[in-house]
C-alpha cells in the first residue's frame, strides 16, 4: 500500500480509501466488519462514511467495529459527511450552523468517537451563506470535534470561494474535495482539478469504477441482470444503463481497459483504479465494495504499475468531449504561454 498526505495537511492516508456506503444496505454488519478487517490488514488506514449512508446505520456499524477493536482507532483516519436530509423538517437538511451542529454530534455518537479526522460538507448549499458554514467548521476544529474538513460535490468556483473566504477570515481552510471521477467521468478536469491544484486540495474520487461499468461486468447491448447494481436497478442514477450503453465512447474506454488488463494479467477494475490513482491532486481513491472478495481484487491495483504509454492510451480514449469554447484546444491555447515567446 502506498501512502500520501491528505491534501497539504500533515495527515497521512493510504492511496486507497474504504468507502462504506454499502454497509447496512448491500453488506450485512458481519460482512462489513470483515471488509474493515481485511482493509486494515492490507495496510489501508482511511475509512469514509456519511450520516445518510443507510440512514446512519453505516456509521453505527463502523462505531461497533471500532468499539470491538480498541487499537483500530489509533490506526484509522475516519471521515464522514453531513448536509443531506436526516429528517423531514425544514432544518433537517443543509449546511446551516443549526443542522450541521446536530449532524456532527449525531455522527460522533453513532461512531462512538470524540473526534472525526475529516468532516465533509456533502454538497453545496445555495441557501446557507458560505461564511456561516465555514464558521461552524472553524468552531468545530477549535472545539476538537474535527481535525480537518473538506467538501464533496463542490464546483470549482465554489471550492475556490471557500478557500479564499477561510483565508480572509484567518480560519483553517479545507484540505480535501470528494468529486465523482473515473475514466468515464473526467469533466472535473476542466475547472475542479485546476482549482484543487491551485489551493493544494487533495481529491478523494468517488465512483472510481463508474458504478461498475469499468469492472468488466457489463457487455455491449446486453442489459445487466443478477446481483449487480445495474442488474438490480438499470435506471440507477448517473450510471443508468441505456444512456451509457448507447454511447460509443463508453465501449471504446472499456475495450482499452480490457486490452491493457490483458497485458498485465490484471482485472479491468485494477487498471481503471491504477489510472485514477496516478491523476494530479488525487490523495486517495475511494473503493466501494460489498464483499471481501471485491475488496481484495480492488486493492491489488496498488501493485499494478501502468506504463507511460498505457496511461497515455487511457487518457486519449477517455478524453471528455468539450465544445469549442471555453475548454476546446484553441481556447486552452489562448490561456497558455511559451517561455520562448513568439507567435
Amino acid at each position: 500500500m502506498q501512502y500520501r498526505t491528505l491534501g497539504t495537511s500533515g495527515a497521512v492516508v493510504s492511496a486507497y480509501a474504504l468507502g462504506t456506503m454499502t454497509f447496512g444496505a448491500e453488506a450485512t454488519e458481519a460482512e462489513s466488519h470483515a471488509i474493515l478487517d481485511g482493509y486494515v490488514a492490507a495496510g489501508g488506514n482511511f475509512v469514509d462514511t456519511a450520516d445518510v449512508y443507510s440512514s446512519g446505520v453505516s456509521e453505527e456499524i463502523i462505531g461497533r467495529w471500532l468499539a470491538a477493536r480498541p487499537d483500530a482507532r489509533g490506526r484509522v483516519l475516519l471521515a464522514t459527511k453531513g448536509r443531506f436530509p436526516m429528517g423531514a423538517a425544514p432544518n433537517d437538511v443543509g449546511n446551516s450552523r443549526r443542522h450541521l451542529n446536530r449532524a456532527l454530534d449525531d455522527s460522533l455518537r453513532r461512531l462512538g468517537v470524540e473526534q472525526i479526522d475529516l468532516y465533509q460538507l456533502h454538497a453545496w448549499d445555495p441557501v446557507t451563506p458560505l461564511e456561516e458554514s465555514l464558521g461552524f467548521l472553524q468552531d468545530a476544529v477549535a472545539a476538537g470535534k474535527i481535525a480537518y474538513y473538506g467538501f464533496s460535490n463542490f464546483l470549482g468556483w465554489q471550492l475556490t470561494k471557500a478557500v479564499h473566504v477561510a483565508r480572509g477570515r484567518g480560519w483553517n481552510g479545507p484540505v480535501t474535495l470528494q468529486p465523482q471521477y473515473s475514466l468515464l467521468v473526467r469533466e472535473i478536469e476542466s475547472e475542479i482539478v485546476p482549482a484543487a491544484l491551485d489551493a493544494g486540495i487533495g481529491l478523494l474520487p468517488w465512483s472510481p469504477l463508474g458504478g461498475g461499468w469499468l469492472s468488466g461486468k457489463y457487455k455491449r447491448d446486453q442489459p445487466p441482470a443478477g446481483a449487480t447494481r445495474l442488474g438490480e436497478n438499470p435506471e440507477r442514477g448517473m450510471e443508468a444503463w441505456e444512456a451509457r450503453n448507447a454511447d460509443p465512447r463508453t465501449w471504446d474506454i472499456v475495450d482499452a481497459v480490457h486490452e491493457i488488463a490483458g497485458r498485465h494479467e490484471a482485472t479491468a477494475a485494477q487498471v481503471a483504479l491504477a489510472w485514477l490513482a496516478e491523476q494530479p491532486a488525487v490523495s486517495s481513491v475511494i473503493l466501494g465494495v460489498r464483499s471481501t472478495e471485491q475488496l481484495a481484487g480492488n486493492l491489488a491495483a496498488a501493485d499494478l504499475q501502468l506504463t507511460e504509454d498505457e496511461l497515455i492510451r487511457l487518457d486519449e480514449v477517455s478524453r471528455p468531449r468539450v465544445g469549442v469554447y471555453p475548454y476546446g484546444p484553441l481556447a486552452r491555447e489562448q490561456r497558455s504561454r511559451k517561455l520562448s515567446g513568439g507567435r
